[in-house]
């Protein structure tokens, strides 16, 4: 089954809630939200932002390749036409907020341009954000601020503190995001042996199609790509794509240092469509051409 939320009213009017206040923006609250039963799997999709804060949610969530139970305090963002999926037995949150934010609304304003440099609205929602104690009373306050300013009537300077409100509440889930990474770093360095051993067994794979990429790397490791490259670039200082280049030149210098085959069939046993994109990425990482790299062993 399949629900396209194509505008903040549509999305009012199909959970039966009360209508938005502003045709662009609207927050609401979960316990405002009627008792739903899904009996079958459902494919969501959104043209606009969405910002979930539970307060209020027993269950367990999948934080990378862990799972955790929690009862409170965790804080989901999407992107528009982002998929979503909905098992049977969900269940909404029992307390909280929904921030739902059409695009429109940030025209003409910087976060409509910040807000593309955050991540997490391309996390998948097993990769939502766990808050400590402290970091959800820092948000609950800014929630709040958000719901008392949507309610009151709409005059020249509400749109101005909502949004306001929106960047400083963002910029708070944007370092909390980074601190999660940190807090979460044993569980992390086991993803790192993963992703190291699934690059590792790649390359072994005579039968392997082109080269690596980093959306290959996080489906087979059951993550978002954006996910999984902010993990490793706190693990490593490297992206997914920077770390895989360096796998890819390694494997490049045992060949060229331990067998005459030409520079145009190593480039074709390691992946590369061309020859030419090998040369240049070897050149790039190492300031050598390939031959030249060769000659030191000569």
């Amino acid at each position: 089954m399949n629900i396209h939320f194509k505008s903040v009213s549509d999305f009012h009017q199909l959970l039966k809630i009360a209508k938005s206040k502003h045709p662009l923006f609207s927050i609401t609250r979960f316990e405002d939200f009627p008792e739903t039963t899904i009996d079958k799997r459902v494919r969501l999709i959104s043209d606009f932002y969405q910002i979930t804060f539970k307060t209020a949610c027993p269950c367990k969530i999948q934080y990378g390749q862990t799972i955790f139970d929690f009862d409170e305090g965790v804080v989901s963002c999407f992107a528009p036409k982002q998929v979503n999926i909905i098992e049977p037995n969900f269940t909404f949150a029992k307390s909280g907020w929904q921030i739902s934010i059409h695009p429109d609304f940030l025209r003409g304003y910087p976060l409509n341009q910040k807000i593309a440099s955050f991540g997490f609205f391309d996390y998948r929602i097993n990769e939502a954000l766990i808050l400590s104690d402290e970091e959800q009373n820092s948000l609950k306050i800014i929630f709040e601020q958000l719901e008392k300013e949507y309610h009151l009537p709409i005059d020249n300077f509400s749109q101005d503190l909502i949004i306001a409100n929106l960047d400083v509440l963002l910029s708070y889930c944007n370092r909390y995001y980074n601190r999660q990474f940190i807090t979460r770093k044993t569980n992390s360095s086991g993803l790192l042996d993963k992703f190291e051993q699934l690059l590792k067994s790649y390359f072994e794979n005579d039968h392997k199609q082109g080269l690596p990429t980093a959306s290959y790397m996080a489906k087979e490791l059951n993550l978002s790509t954006k996910y999984l490259s902010d993990c490793l670039k706190q693990l490593t200082g490297q992206t997914t794509q920077e770390i895989i280049q360096q796998k890819i030149v390694e494997q490049a210098k045992d060949i060229l240092s331990s067998t005459k085959l030409s520079v145009s069939e190593i480039a074709y046993h390691l992946g590369f469509e061309y020859p030419q994109s090998f040369n240049k990425l070897f050149k790039n990482k190492t300031s050598q051409t390939p031959k030249e790299y060769r000659n030191l062993f000569n």
